[in-house]
């Protein structure tokens, strides 16, 4: 049940950070931390990861609503697991304008999304 709770939180976070790449690339790319410093404004690329964000959101949706729907959720966690691995990436090698930000606003959810979306003891996919 627990897992079930962190994957709706989660997937809430994923979904509502896509949509808003989605509706507003520019002001996302003005008020994310650190996106301005990755290069210059690019509304597909920001598009592009929204999509992302709201179908790995999705996945985690469907683990929350429904246990034996845990291999959707982890295609979605997949996705952030792999945003988190690169963040991971910058963090070490030094690259990092906000490492508190990224290690709790990304990195941790990415990985917890990943426990979130295994399944517990005795459930079956569906």
């Amino acid at each position: 049940m627990v897992k079930r709770w962190v994957a709706a939180a989660l997937a809430v976070m994923a979904i509502g950070n896509g949509l808003y790449m989605l509706v507003d690339a520019r002001g996302w790319y003005e008020t994310a931390p650190g996106a301005s410093d990755t290069g210059p404004f690019n509304p597909h690329f920001i598009w592009d990861v929204g999509i992302a964000f709201c179908v790995a959101g999705f996945g985690l949706a469907a683990r929350a609503s429904r246990p034996a729907y845990w291999p959707a959720a982890i295609a979605g966690a997949v996705f952030l697991a792999g945003h988190g691995i690169v963040h991971v990436a910058g963090l070490l090698g030094g690259h990092a304008h906000y490492p508190v930000i990224e290690w709790l606003g990304i990195v941790a959810p990415a990985f917890l999304s990943l426990w979130a979306a295994l399944p517990g003891k005795g459930e079956s996919h569906a």
